[in-house]
């Protein structure tokens, strides 16, 4: 057999889970990222809100990968695909030939037609934005103390969330905890307990994806914590003063944007049918209408589940398909039968809200509580890579927990690539 060349664009989950799965004769793999780390996005609020530290969420992906002679990794921007020669386009200029493709490039956060706001209200999908959020967090305090003017000093203490999926809710309760909880008896001039957090949905309730009555809990227990919980109005606008919530003006320096997301580019790249939110209308083997060397996967493909619904953007459901495609490029090259069309399995939803507080819909079994708080951490623990890492968040965790203070409290000056408001 001669050799078939794979290229993974993506080292996200699904890419991951594609390289470890594809183990076939004859078969070589050469994962492209634009960054040399995988990043375990789940916890990566975590990051943004001072719990832990970017190496405990991060791994080298040539380490990951250093005893799989057959898999190359190259640190690269994919800026397009030539379907004809086959071949991936590099910002450098490089072209790097395929015989499958699979696009696993992600998403990245969404305004709706606002991207003015960006600056303002920097999202959060990569390391680079979790640290620049953590720098605006700790340098709103710092200002905070430094500020004679009161109406100067309580914008610099109003922390905005806007959008309240699991990434919002999380993040309210944290900063809520940092405020109320850890940084209070750290300053002198001004009372850290009496920052105002918000956290806005244009929608109904909280946590839209979950059953309301967890809606519900999820809701009193931030509002218990101290954060003021703002639904059923859209913020229309933001700047570097503040936001507009409908039609009022809210000063605050410091705004968060969890509201949405937008699939990269890989639809364009390949002449793919996309929806609304930029992802790829894939065929039920996950492959390209008219190129079946061609899978998109993860968040850049709109994929149906077994209902018609579409599959969420969630770390399972990519790892899902990243295992699915494996299976289909092995049959493939050993000439068996292909698999079935891809199915999604849901295994649940689960947020965390605050110290030993979270909720898990299992479907049929719904927990909420300190319960539900033990098993989101196990969970959590069980799917991050390496003992090390496992060890050191279950440590960071285990000293927040007990002391309420958090570690990864560092304010650098070349932290981030991106440049303060």
């Amino acid at each position: 057999m001669a050799q078939h060349r794979v290229v993974i664009v993506g080292g996200g989950f699904a890419g991951l889970q594609l390289a470890r799965d594809l183990k076939c004769p004859d078969t070589s793999i050469t994962i492209i990222d634009r960054r040399n780390h995988h990043l375990f996005q789940p916890l990566l609020y975590q990051v943004a809100t001072t719990v832990l530290a970017t190496s405990e969420i991060a791994w080298p992906i040539r380490t990951l990968f250093r005893e799989r002679k057959d898999i190359s990794t190259l640190l690269g921007e994919v800026v397009g695909v030539n379907t004809e020669q086959r071949s991936v386009s590099l910002k450098d200029g490089h072209a790097v030939p395929y015989d499958t493709l699979v696009l696993a490039t992600g998403a990245r956060h969404a305004y709706f037609g606002r991207d003015d706001w960006e600056p303002f209200a920097p999202g959060l999908k990569a390391l680079e934005d979790a640290t620049t959020i953590r720098r605006r967090l700790l340098l709103a305090f710092e200002r905070a103390e430094l500020e004679t003017d009161p109406q100067i000093r309580k914008a610099l203490l109003t922390f905005s969330i806007i959008g309240a999926g699991p990434t919002g809710v999380e993040m309210a309760g944290i900063i809520a905890q940092l405020a109320h909880r850890t940084l209070v008896q750290e300053f002198r001039s001004i009372d850290t307990s009496s920052a105002r957090i918000l956290l806005i949905e244009a929608g109904p309730r909280v946590l839209p994806v979950f059953p309301p009555s967890l809606s519900d809990y999820a809701a009193r227990s931030l509002t218990k914590m101290g954060v003021e919980v703002c639904t059923g109005r859209p913020v229309t606008a933001c700047n570097e003063s503040g936001i507009t919530i409908g039609d009022e003006f809210v000063p605050s320096r410091t705004v968060i944007w969890a509201a949405g997301v937008q699939a990269s580019k890989a639809a364009e790249w390949v002449g793919a049918e996309k929806d609304r939110a930029g992802r790829a209308l894939v065929q039920p083997d996950l492959t390209v209408s008219g190129h079946p060397e061609i899978f998109i996967v993860g968040d850049t493909a709109s994929v149906k589940s077994g209902g018609g619904n579409p599959v969420p953007g969630i770390a399972p459901a990519a790892k899902q398909q990243g295992k699915y495609v494996a299976a289909v490029i092995k049959a493939r090259r050993l000439q068996r039968p292909a698999p079935a069309p891809f199915r999604y399995k849901h295994l649940g939803n689960l947020a965390t809200i605050g110290p030993s507080s979270a909720v898990i819909d299992f479907g049929k079994l719904r927990l909420k509580g300190s319960l539900a708080w033990w098993i989101w951490g196990l969970a959590h623990i069980y799917f991050l890579i390496g003992t090390r890492s496992r060890m050191a968040v279950a440590l960071s965790w285990l000293w927040v927990f007990v002391s309420g203070h958090h570690s990864a409290r560092l304010i650098t000056q070349k932290e981030t690539l991106k440049d303060e408001v």
